[in-house]
């Protein structure tokens, strides 16, 4: 019996030493950096589309937005000339995101002989850094062709004001009264813009549309390419609208109000007209351009 269990404790001992925790190395493949580098060179590499936008400018691109106004959102819409709202396609444009100021102009005038404003010797209105006012619309269009622009149309112009989403103010849907100059006397006390008539053209800030452009309601009107039709948005087109041909009112539209305006022309919607050879010290205007198109 006795030999029968050293027989045992032997053949554990002999086990035991069989199974011990010896490893055995494995050989890993090592990618070098330098393989990797090669590899992700010869993937090929997304092409990013940028446009240059033109100095003190803004850029708004091609897509649809909603033009006129919404009785139901807006209670100061204007039945005879802001209906139907209705989806405008634009392609892609350059807006001024200034008004033209008084330096600005008078650079065109020293340039071409062209005739100065009628308000250029006048202090309440031709501070070089005032946006330029008591120009016809012929010399608005005149300035925008020297400089290598145009006018906006009126759909470009308030696509700019507003963006797509078909909001009143450049801002949203709440009139803010420190985001714009206009007519504050009449309407709230000491002057809350800060202004009696028109302000620099790089004021309010704040008040910027989706884009950028400064000043799209208040401070001085703005002249626009379109002759002036009450019935336009029943006929016009849903791409690229540049207004009638002709008026049978003989007038030129222009956005915006001014410094003299009150709440209900403040909106982006809102339209208005005057003759073509009109030059009254509310009415200025910014300048347009085609962007690229980007395939």
């Amino acid at each position: 019996m006795k030999s029968l269990i050293c027989l045992l404790i032997l053949l554990m001992f002999v086990l035991s030493g069989c199974g011990g925790d010896e490893k055995i190395p494995v050989e890993e493949e090592v990618l070098e950096p330098t393989d990797e580098m090669e590899i992700l060179e010869e993937l090929p590499k997304e092409e990013e589309n940028t446009i240059d936008i033109p100095e003190g400018m803004v850029f708004v691109p091609a897509g649809d937005f909603l033009m006129g106004s919404d009785p139901d959102k807006d209670p100061m819409a204007d039945p005879l000339d802001e209906l139907p709202q209705h989806k405008v396609y634009l392609d892609a444009f350059f807006i001024d995101k200034f008004e033209v100021s008084n330096a600005d102009y008078s650079k065109f005038v020293a340039a071409t002989g062209h005739r100065n404003s009628i308000f250029w010797d006048n202090p309440k209105f031709n501070h070089p850094d005032q946006p330029v006012v008591g120009v016809t619309w012929g010399d608005a269009a005149a300035y925008a062709e020297w400089v290598g622009k145009r006018l906006p149309t009126e759909a470009e112009w308030e696509k700019a004001a507003r963006g797509t989403d078909g909001r009143i103010w450049p801002w949203g849907n709440e009139f803010d009264p420190t985001k714009c100059n206009f007519d504050d006397e009449g309407k709230f006390d000491g002057h809350l813009d800060g202004f009696a008539m028109a302000a620099p053209v790089d004021s309010f800030h704040q008040g910027a549309s989706p884009y950028g452009a400064v000043n799209m309601v208040g401070n001085v009107a703005e002249w626009v390419s379109d002759w002036f039709d009450t019935d336009y948005y029943s006929v016009s087109p849903k791409e690229n609208p540049k207004g009638p041909k002709t008026s049978g009112m003989g007038k030129k539209s222009w956005r915006g109000a001014s410094w003299f305006a009150g709440l209900d022309h403040m909106r982006c919607a809102f339209r208005e007209y005057d003759d073509i050879v009109a030059s009254g010290q509310i009415i200025g205007f910014r300048c347009a351009m085609d962007a690229p198109k980007v395939e």
